[in-house]
């Protein structure tokens, strides 16, 4: 159920879920792709989708709110109020046809133009929800950008787009000692490089278990559909024993 290859008529009278990523067009310092972001968000819905073809796919949506990087060549942000608009009316329209939307986002910076965003969605009685595609697992420091977590991620899903050879540590720092200055200068302020952690010691095995631990994540949020009712994040159930 990809919605691209799809005709209008396979869609008449028929009640679904589409499944969108939310992406960047980012620098993700001088080893991974701008690109990083929308393949993340973009691998674990189709994953969705793989194990539920009920889903509708919709193509990703590559640009979001990513000020912060553009003191870095390649980066293309269209900013929060921007991002908030599009997504406020795709939602719209989209709710036409579907019953339920659901973003998966795969950059931090888009994360306050999402809550704003599905809450007005929700507020005008469509059902949509958003998550992020991170997860936490053990003995995996969770960087705040272009690190081991995320160079792990690429290395496993498109090991050819990851330069290796050019792999380098930036700031790596904790983020609340580095946070003012880059909200007065962006990312480039604190990390001439544009790595915001240490690649050192990623993975394509470390990468494939990172995304079975988001997609797991996800999928159970999915399955329980509880959008929190200020933000329309989706909640993760309680765990169990």
């Amino acid at each position: 159920m990809l919605l691209a290859e799809m005709t209008w008529t396979e869609l008449v009278d028929r009640p679904c879920t589409v499944v969108v990523p939310i992406g960047s067009t980012e620098q993700h310092g001088p080893h991974l792709p701008l690109g990083t972001d929308t393949a993340v968000a973009s691998a674990v819905a189709s994953a969705l989708h793989d194990a539920d073809p009920s889903l509708v796919l919709a193509p990703a949506l590559p640009y979001g709110a990513a000020g912060e990087h553009e003191g870095f060549p390649g980066t293309v942000s269209i900013g929060e109020q921007a991002l908030h608009t599009v997504l406020v009316e795709y939602g719209r329209s989209a709710c036409r046809w579907a019953s339920r939307l659901l973003l998966l986002n795969g950059h931090g910076g888009n994360v306050a133009a999402l809550s704003s965003a599905v809450s007005r969605l929700r507020f005008e009685g469509r059902d949509a929800g958003w998550l992020s595609c991170v997860a936490a697992v053990p003995g995996v420091p969770v960087d705040a950008h272009a690190g081991r977590y995320e160079t792990s991620l690429l290395a496993h899903l498109d090991p050819e787009r990851v330069r290796h050879d050019r792999a380098a540590a930036g700031e790596t720092r904790p983020l609340p000692e580095i946070i003012d200055a880059m909200r007065a200068g962006g990312v480039a302020a604190v990390s001439p490089n544009g790595v915001l952690g240490d690649p050192a010691g990623a993975s394509a095995e470390e990468g494939r278990v990172l995304l079975e631990a988001i997609v797991a994540r996800v999928a159970a949020a999915v399955a329980t559909w509880n959008p929190d009712p200020e933000t329309g994040r989706l909640h993760r159930p309680p765990t169990t024993g």
